[in-house]
């Protein structure tokens, strides 16, 4: 992990938005275990760059399960740049950390990939609810894995999505602890952000959704649950890494589970009322 400041990158950065000063730190080399709470504000998104000739199979896999793949921005064939999230925004270098699959096997989790880029790639950012815990937190609700400055716990599920092409896989949930009537208003407030997955999908009873142990995610880090608290469970836009899982495709990047994009769009661009 490279240490690294704003004033480490000697250069004004006075007139930059948080985003671009986010985007700059990573670009630069640093690593961080979550961007949770990063750039207050900004929009985040999860990763999957796949090659030309199965983006459009993919497409049409998040058309199909909008709750944890919803696309917010797509990159050109070859084309590193996604100007719509960020005039100065390269896929390759602006992520903290990312992760290197091929056949389906996860090979190398890299700070940048601009080793790994080729021009037949096509790169899809999608919705994180890290961009609706702003709103949660607005509205006095507590966001465990922030307080404990770790990672939100992630839980692949026994419950399919919808297959296209060659994709198909179970889906992925985040999980934050709230207690009954603070997880009532965590619905409400969060039904106003379908494009970042919108209302949880599950709450309570994770043995229904196919999880044994909340204390084991399959991504991210475990966080304290209260005895008077119940789990709330969010699509996850880390569905798309379970996916590759099962689909075993010859090759993908996506980012590292809780190491989002962070881009300059608004988080309440993606509020409808």
């Amino acid at each position: 992990m490279v240490a690294l400041s704003v004033k480490a990158l000697q250069r004004d950065t006075s007139m930059e938005l948080p985003s671009t000063t986010a985007r700059l730190l990573y670009r630069a080399g640093r690593d961080v275990t979550s961007t949770a709470g990063v750039a207050p504000g900004f929009v985040q998104g999860n990763l999957a760059i796949l090659p030309e000739k199965l983006a459009a199979s993919f497409h049409r896999f998040c058309q199909l399960n909008p709750k944890p793949c919803p696309i917010i921005g797509m990159s050109e064939v070859g084309d590193p740049r996604i100007p719509a999230l960020g005039i100065d925004l390269d896929i390759r270098t602006d992520l903290p950390r990312y992760r290197i699959w091929r056949d389906g096997e996860l090979v190398d989790e890299p700070t940048d990939i601009m080793a790994h880029w080729r021009s037949d790639l096509v790169a899809f950012v999608i919705g994180c609810s890290f961009s609706f815990e702003e709103a949660l937190m607005a509205d006095g609700l507590a966001i465990r894995h922030i307080e404990e400055g770790r990672n939100v716990p992630m839980y692949r599920t026994s419950v399919p999505c919808e297959p296209a092409g060659p994709f198909a896989g179970p889906l992925v949930v985040s999980m934050r602890p709230f207690r009954p009537a603070d997880a009532i208003r965590a619905i409400q407030i969060t039904t106003r952000f379908p494009a970042v997955h919108g209302a949880p999908v599950h709450f309570d009873r994770p043995e229904q959704i196919g999880i044994a142990d909340l204390s084991k995610p399959d991504y991210g880090d475990s966080v304290t649950i209260a005895p008077d608290e119940v789990p709330v469970f969010w699509a996850c836009g880390v569905t798309p890494q379970s996916v590759i899982l099962e689909s075993r495709p010859e090759f993908a990047i996506t980012h590292s589970p809780g190491r989002m994009l962070v881009t300059d769009l608004r988080n309440t661009e993606f509020s409808i009322q």
